[in-house]
């Protein structure tokens, strides 16, 4: 067996004010040479709800790729915490002060990312997403109530969706934040719910925030890639804003934050803007740590 190796990796908290709140994602930035088998082990040992490693585009006109695994080992597309994790880190460290955008590949999407370095704070990275997909309708909200841990007068009048702007989860609306706050999912019901209508997590949300300049309050969980529950989850939040966005209750264009993370103790902002096919998410964030393993 070939002697281990060192690979430097950092923690990066993404849509954070400060250390140790938002989302945080642990970053392998060189990770060329690394094979599959050991990104998934790395993303086990690091146990975040993503792990992304920064490898070199298969296409020319992306300045990087961006390979991201759950701690199961399970691969995940879409451009969510973990694409703006990678590229504050890249803002951070090899992006010249004067560059201002780039394109990153996830999958087979080339994504469009903007930096905005102001004067009096963080730099801040957009990355777009893709296009919203509306999916399939769920129909049985009983089945979807019980393995949420909660009842059917939780459940607003509005559709309970799969929608995808990378990745498809279902969207569920709340009657308040109360109820949101209240769930306590069965991994397993859930799971098989979730497979009904191929959707890959869940969104709780409802449109009682605990602030009053946001869209949205949500938690969201995901038992099929192995995350029992994330404080800030970009490739939900861009479909939310859009189907809000379809239903009215948000305007074309403007921007919408989503609340997210507050029953994990780490109070998340994501901001998304959604104008027709163009989604957008952005944040900031901190490198809080930088360490090496041993592959």
């Amino acid at each position: 067996m070939a002697d281990p190796r060192r690979i430097a990796f950092s923690m990066v908290d993404v849509f954070a004010p400060r250390p140790l709140t938002g989302n945080p994602a642990a970053v392998v930035a060189d990770a060329a040479g690394l094979t599959l088998e050991q990104m998934q082990a790395l993303a086990r040992e690091f146990n975040q709800s993503e792990t992304v490693f920064i490898v070199a585009a298969d296409d020319d006109r992306a300045d990087w790729q961006f390979r991201s695994f759950t701690p199961i080992g399970a691969e995940v597309g879409g451009a969510g915490h973990n694409a703006l994790a990678a590229c504050l880190w890249l803002v951070d460290r090899r992006l010249p002060v004067d560059r201002t955008e780039f394109v990153v590949q996830i999958g087979a999407d080339l994504l469009h990312t903007a930096v905005t370095r102001p004067t009096d704070g963080p730099a801040m990275v957009t990355v777009q997403q893709s296009p919203p997909a509306f999916g399939t309708v769920l129909t049985d909200r009983d089945a979807l109530t019980d393995a949420l841990g909660l009842t059917p007068a939780d459940l607003t009048e509005d559709a309970i969706q799969v929608i995808s702007t990378g990745a498809g989860h279902l969207l569920v609306p709340l009657v308040d934040r109360a109820a949101v706050d209240r769930a306590q999912p069965d991994t397993r019901r859930l799971a098989a719910v979730l497979k009904t209508v191929a959707g890959e997590g869940c969104y709780l949300y409802s449109l009682d925030t605990a602030e009053g300049d946001s869209a949205a309050y949500a938690r969201f969980f995901n038992p099929t890639m192995g995350i029992t529950e994330d404080p800030a989850t970009g490739t939900a939040a861009g479909p939310l804003v859009a189907k809000l966005v379809a239903e009215g209750r948000v305007a074309p264009g403007a921007p919408a934050i989503v609340e997210q993370g507050h029953s994990l103790g780490r109070p998340s902002r994501i901001l998304i803007t959604v104008d027709g096919a163009n989604v957008r998410i952005s944040g900031a964030g901190l490198i809080v740590a930088d360490g090496t393993v041993l592959v």
